[in-house]
């Protein structure tokens, strides 16, 4: 006879999980709404605080929604190895779920796999396609930074022409994002064959926490600092991500990357020190705003290093990638967005301010067009041709978001600005130097072992 215990422990572990966190949002309902109408959503209680403290309720009742998957996820998980339930239990839909999340496929060998440096003739169609390569990042995350600044900073009329609001659930935004990319990689996934997907499904949800964090961050930040300034602060990235690279992977870093990093803090602090608008943002709402770029650096470094090992124990594709880490971030977002009444506040702004929807739209795709143009050109043209790319695209996304919208940059912001984009291009071309170097010894001492 079939044994349905099992399944009935994981589905009550999941019915449980649901009614703790539904009790838990509840009471805190009632404690926000104590001076408030009932009828208000937990998101639009949580607006009803300082402005200088609402990101840290809300980043609390995020939290809420995602352990409505973490919990149950972490107990199938303990519960699935303890019991051995993959081993003994009979197939059924439960079944396929669970194995395909859990079950650890064999790992790529990596140990024999020799690298082979590729020589490229620099002809006319390398040229074009260098240049669409170029065009499409350049348009795509242009165009991400103009809308994702006009979205978070700029009011919005509503549909009888009076009323002005601002939106304020970057949740939402998050969300649109990662469900329209994960629909585009799945139906990409669906059309042309990929290699055999050896990665248990869990493995994504880290990087894809890590991810919606990171996102989330940036897009709170913008409350509180300027988008030139949040541009220059991603520039930081190599610090967190050396790191965490030393952290999680016992990387080794060289002399003038560490030399590069100095440079580009001390830029950084140039450029704060002459960008500071005192009309617009109180010491308090700066510090706020960098203490959430901090937080953001911090998660988006442990997604690259994660992912990185992903790629390297697995072997899995960038669009593999792109699919699983962007299902998890629309279910761990849809979930908040559930649990604070995100979906229902998301809809009717959208439908009070039409010319939101159509931004919020357009941010998702070039979100997505952005990232299929990321693997693409990495996959063409390597990633030193990348990075001297992305590179340009921050110096003109500064530029565009001071055109547009109008930000004061003194002397010093400038050429804190100019530091920080020279830092960026001696790290790219001492990386490179160095690799050429070292390819070249390598050969030589084959030549001498010959």
């Amino acid at each position: 006879m079939r044994n349905l215990v099992p399944d009935a422990i994981i589905l009550c572990i999941i019915i449980g999980t649901f009614i703790i966190v539904y009790f838990i949002t509840n009471i805190l309902v009632e404690f926000l709404a104590a001076d408030n109408p009932r009828n208000l959503t937990l998101s639009q209680l949580a607006e009803g605080v300082s402005k200088e403290y609402t990101w840290a309720l809300r980043l609390i009742i995020n939290c809420i929604g995602y352990s409505a998957l973490f919990i149950p996820g972490i107990l199938i998980y303990k519960y699935s190895k303890h019991t051995h339930y993959l081993e003994r239990s009979e197939q059924n839909y439960l079944y396929g779920i669970i194995k395909s999340c859990f079950a650890d496929n064999e790992k790529l060998d990596t140990s024999n796999h020799s690298t082979q440096s590729k020589t490229s003739n620099r002809t006319v169609t390398e040229c074009i396609l260098l240049v669409y390569c170029f065009m499409g990042l350049m348009v795509s995350y242009l165009t991400w930074g103009v809308l994702q600044e006009k979205i978070m900073t700029k009011e919005y009329v509503a549909l009888d022409g009076k009323k002005k609001s601002f939106f304020k659930d970057s949740q939402f935004l998050v969300f649109s994002n990662r469900f329209l990319a994960f629909f585009i990689a799945l139906g990409y996934l669906i059309l042309k064959r990929q290699a055999r997907h050896r990665a248990p499904l869990y493995k994504y949800s880290y990087a894809s926490f890590s991810n919606i964090m990171s996102a989330w961050l940036q897009y709170e930040a913008l409350k509180f600092i300027s988008f030139p300034t949040q541009v220059l602060a991603k520039s930081c990235k190599i610090i967190p991500v050396m790191i965490m690279g030393k952290i999680i992977s016992r990387n080794k870093y060289e002399f003038y990357e560490y030399v590069v990093a100095i440079a580009i803090s001390i830029g950084m602090i140039f450029f704060l020190s002459g960008s500071y608008d005192h009309s617009k943002h109180t010491p308090i709402t700066t510090l706020t705003g960098l203490f959430l770029l901090c937080l953001y650096l911090v998660f988006d470094s442990f997604t690259s290093n994660w992912q990185s090992d992903l790629f390297k124990s697995y072997g899995i594709t960038s669009i593999q990638m792109m699919c699983g880490v962007n299902l998890f971030s629309a279910l761990f977002t849809a979930s908040s967005l559930f649990v604070q009444g995100g979906f229902r506040e998301g809809f009717e702004f959208s439908a009070n301010h039409p010319s939101f929807l159509l931004d919020c739209v357009l941010l998702s795709i070039s979100s997505t067009v952005g990232q299929l143009f990321i693997f693409f050109t990495i996959s063409k043209f390597g990633a030193v041709i990348f990075t001297i790319i992305m590179t340009l695209r921050q110096a003109l996304a500064i530029l565009l978001s001071c055109i547009i919208y109008q930000h004061e940059i003194s002397p010093l912001g400038i050429f804190g600005i100019v530091i920080v984009f020279l830092a960026i291009f001696i790290r790219v071309y001492s990386s490179h130097r160095l690799r050429t170097l070292r390819r070249k010894h390598e050969l030589l001492k084959q030549r001498l072992n010959v």
